[in-house]
């Protein structure tokens, strides 16, 4: 595997370890991943860009209980740039509704990883709804 396959399939992976720990509400693993001064383009942000980890933590603390869930990447497009990496995919996200049956929302996302001191950090997201 040449040296830019093995950083795009560890980028992916460290991805799918983030929104992994969005659906289960894992902030220890989130805030491992994400550099403090993370800055963010969400619908919940209501247009407005959102510095550092308050904002994001408040949704995690929210009591949940959704049953499983699972989170895909599809079509996950990978550019480096140097010591940057910028992520572009759509989410798919799969989970019981209302009435028991399954749901499936989507979302585009835009993720950008920094390499500091060796290891990936996340420090920049703009996500779009289908709403």
């Amino acid at each position: 595997m040449s040296s830019v396959s093995s950083t795009v399939a560890e980028l992916l992976d460290l991805n799918r370890k983030l929104l992994e720990s969005i659906v289960r509400s894992d902030w220890g693993v989130y805030s491992g991943l994400c550099d403090p001064t993370l800055s963010a383009f969400e619908p919940e942000a209501r247009g407005h860009l959102v510095e550092g980890m308050d904002f994001h933590r408040f949704y995690f603390e929210l009591e949940k209980s959704h049953g499983p869930v699972n989170v895909t990447m599809t079509r996950p497009h990978v550019r480096i740039l140097g010591d940057t990496a910028i992520l572009s995919y759509v989410r798919l996200t799969q989970r019981l509704g209302e009435n028991g049956q399954p749901v499936t929302a989507w979302c585009e996302e835009t993720r950008v990883w920094h390499r500091q001191n060796g290891a990936w950090r996340h420090v920049h997201f703009h996500r779009s709804t289908n709403a």
